[in-house]
């Protein structure tokens, strides 16, 4: 049997099923890619405060890093529903599992891209007379995300392709359409054939994203968007600089008086 006798004309016909499974594959793990980048970059900050708390943070990311996809969306929708008493959609469930695998991924992710960032920066920002907090987020985080952008865009492809055994619960991604339509045609391989070329142009689609997102906000690009994009930079400095003078020169005043 050769390749030819197969019916690759499956494919066409059916590839608005497949379309719309990846479609919904893309939409839990995007909502769940906003929410675990939320909770790792918050799991980093405590993971590296103080030890009475930073064990919080050791425990969970060591416990869910440890955890397959599988068992995590069973224990979600089988089970925390039930102990909470919610009922819990299949697309929600997805969601719920995948940001607790990978916001320990990710906080990971931060905490070494944080820890990559030069302290000299931290204590410049001390000697402007900047908060901790205003540091944080007007100096240590924007290069933390730089450093860390690459990894967010390969765990944003694993959370695609993770979706793949939520067929257990009966999420309509692209493997359960690809059972549905198995069933029916008796085509396997023909139909597996094309999940696999969907996940593969998706990976190749969320990359080029990434690298494009990468280049506008790592390496700045020329041109008016470059310029506008440096301009606003500059006003952003000039605001902080501006801010940390006025609460300088108060600060001055109250010593005079």
């Amino acid at each position: 049997m050769s390749l030819a006798d197969f019916d690759w004309g499956l494919i066409w016909e059916n590839r608005e099923a497949l379309i719309n499974g990846m479609w919904t594959a893309l939409s839990v793990s995007t909502v769940a890619l906003l929410i675990s980048t939320v909770v790792g970059l918050l799991l980093a900050v405590l993971r590296n405060g103080p030890k009475s708390v930073s064990w919080i943070a050791v425990v969970y990311i060591n416990v869910f890093r440890g955890v397959p996809a599988l068992v995590s969306v069973i224990w979600v929708y089988f089970g925390l529903s039930l102990v909470l008493g919610i009922s819990f959609s299949v697309f929600q469930a997805g969601v719920i599992a995948l940001s607790m695998l990978y916001s320990a991924f990710l906080a990971e992710i931060f905490r070494s891209a944080l820890a990559a960032v030069p302290h000299g920066h931290t204590e410049a920002g001390w000697a402007l007379g900047m908060r901790t907090s205003q540091i944080f987020f007007s100096v240590t985080l924007p290069q933390a995300i730089k450093i860390a952008l690459p990894n967010i865009g390969s765990m944003y492809i694993g959370m695609v392709k993770d979706t793949s055994t939520f067929t257990v619960i009966g999420l309509l991604e692209v493997v359960r359409v690809t059972q549905n339509l198995v069933a029916t045609t008796f085509q396997p391989f023909v139909l597996y054939t094309a999940a696999a070329i969907i996940y593969v142009i998706a990976a190749f689609a969320i990359d080029l994203i990434f690298r494009l997102i990468e280049g506008v906000y790592v390496r700045p690009p020329k041109a008016l968007i470059g310029r506008a994009i440096r301009a606003r930079q500059r006003r952003t400095i000039e605001k902080i600089v501006a801010s940390t003078k006025a609460n300088s020169l108060a600060t001055a005043q109250l010593f005079v008086k």
